[in-house]
């Protein structure tokens, strides 16, 4: 296929971030692309493509066009599940997203992590990791840098640092990561996928590739990831949070072992918080000794990692008061996560657009952890139904409101925490901006609220 994009009829389907590199990327090998989307394409790319002579089509993707196409590179947003991928399958033309085209231009170690929470904060600490061990490598993926742009600059690293999705996954043919994770499957994108099952099928295509000279890391407090299928002759490696579990890397107290006995490191430093944090230092740290590097090379930097913004980010501090920003957690199990991380009573702002799924499983713990509930956004009521039994809950009808209620609520001591467990969309463009409003109405709180008062004459 690599010899052959020059002069090849590619069809792009769909005009994100992903899908633009993908059209760089084929334009530059002397392809003939072709632009789809299933919405109005903005007009400064239809005056864009119009320009290059690149034909496109909006407002829906015709079966056709993909039909007759050499090869078919879809966005990851765009479902499998459709009339033009299956004309595009039955006429023989190659399925692919814009991982599985990259990675055909990388000769470089791909090492890949996936899972329905943590990934992010694993591929940055991951990346911080082997950087600070004097390699060089390239952050890619599910993030704000798409493969495809990248594959010109390949040959300056040593390493690819891969966040890979479901969404992506659902697309490879021969995407082969030489280090590959799944740090855990929870309920997440089943409108996409059908079942839990079938989010965990394409969650083991990270897997699907491997030989005998790679490795698979894998969960072994999670069921459903320690039960993956691997490919024979993969190398296993698990990890546990569990004190004597028969892993390769586990937790005692603060220390992690290897399966050999040997003291890896202690964790007592580190400026993550919380068990779903553990997890994913768990998981790095088993990929660094599958990658041969020692531990006192990356131990120093693994402590020094502050984390990744919009999870579980510090936000301020008012008056005893500690503001958290996780505006990242965007389904009921990142909310757990969140609550799980502070053994201070919370303050809780959530809401806004859900996912179906239902809240009551985490009646115990927001009985048990959160002091008051600040509901927002359209998905205000149902947080409203589901635990207005077991705290005290309140409504604000914007993000200002919401931090100054929850601020007037908490005690000296407490964590206001966002934590939405809801998309963004009904109030924000994402969940980036809905952080950002987050930390801007916290920090005009803080400077209102700890400002000196004002001596008055006479």
């Amino acid at each position: 296929m690599l010899d052959n994009l020059n002069n090849k009829k590619i069809t792009i389907a769909g005009t994100g971030r992903s899908a633009r590199a993908a059209l760089d990327l084929v334009q530059a090998r002397g392809a003939r692309p072709f632009v789809s989307d299933a919405e109005p394409i903005p007009e400064a790319f239809r005056q864009e493509l119009d320009r290059c002579g690149i034909p496109w089509e909006d407002r829906g993707h015709s079966p056709a066009k993909f039909a007759q196409a050499g090869l078919v590179v879809l966005s990851p947003g765009v479902p499998l599940r459709q009339p033009a991928i299956e004309a595009a399958l039955a006429a023989g033309v190659p399925v692919i997203g814009e991982l599985e085209l990259a990675s055909w231009y990388c000769a470089k170690p791909i090492l890949a992590i996936t899972g329905t929470n943590g990934k992010t904060t694993a591929t940055q600490l991951l990346h911080h990791l082997v950087q600070a061990c004097g390699m060089r490598s390239m952050l890619v993926g599910n993030n704000d840098t798409p493969f495809c742009s990248v594959v010109d600059a390949l040959a300056q690293v040593d390493y690819v640092v891969a966040e890979v999705s479901s969404y992506q996954l659902e697309t490879i043919l021969h995407f082969r990561p030489h280090v590959a994770a799944v740090l855990n499957i929870t309920p997440d994108h089943l409108a996409r996928h059908g079942t839990l099952e079938g989010y965990a099928e394409a969650k083991a295509r990270i897997f699907m590739n491997q030989t005998a000279a790679d490795f698979a890391v894998l969960n072994g407090d999670d069921a459903r990831v320690a039960a993956l299928p691997l490919p024979a002759g993969a190398a296993r490696r698990t990890f546990s949070q569990r004190s004597g579990a028969q892993v390769d890397i586990t937790l005692r107290g603060t220390e992690l072992f290897d399966s050999y006995d040997r003291r890896l490191g202690d964790l007592s430093g580190v400026q993550l918080p919380g068990a779903h944090n553990r997890e994913n230092i768990l998981a790095v740290v088993a990929m660094m000794e599958c990658l041969g590097f020692a531990p006192e090379s990356y131990w120093p930097a693994l402590c020094s990692f502050p984390g990744v913004e919009h999870r579980l980010e510090r936000a301020g501090d008012c008056n005893g008061v500690r503001i958290i920003n996780d505006s990242k957690s965007t389904n009921v199990d990142s909310l757990r996560v969140a609550l799980e991380s502070f053994p201070e009573p919370i303050v809780l702002i959530a809401g806004g657009v859900g996912k179906g799924a239902p809240y009551e499983p985490l009646l115990p713990l927001v009985k048990d952890s959160v002091r008051a509930l600040v509901a927002i956004g359209s998905d205000g009521p149902r947080l409203q139904r589901a635990f207005g039994g077991v705290t005290a809950v309140h409504a604000a009808d914007s993000m200002a409101a919401a931090v100054d209620l929850a601020i007037s609520l908490a005690r000296p001591g407490d964590v206001v925490l966002l934590s939405p467990a809801c998309a963004s969309f009904d109030w924000y463009e994402n969940f980036e901006a809905r952080g950002r409003d987050f930390k801007a109405c916290a920090q005009m709180a803080i400077n209102r609220l700890t400002a000196a008062p004002v001596s008055q004459p006479g």
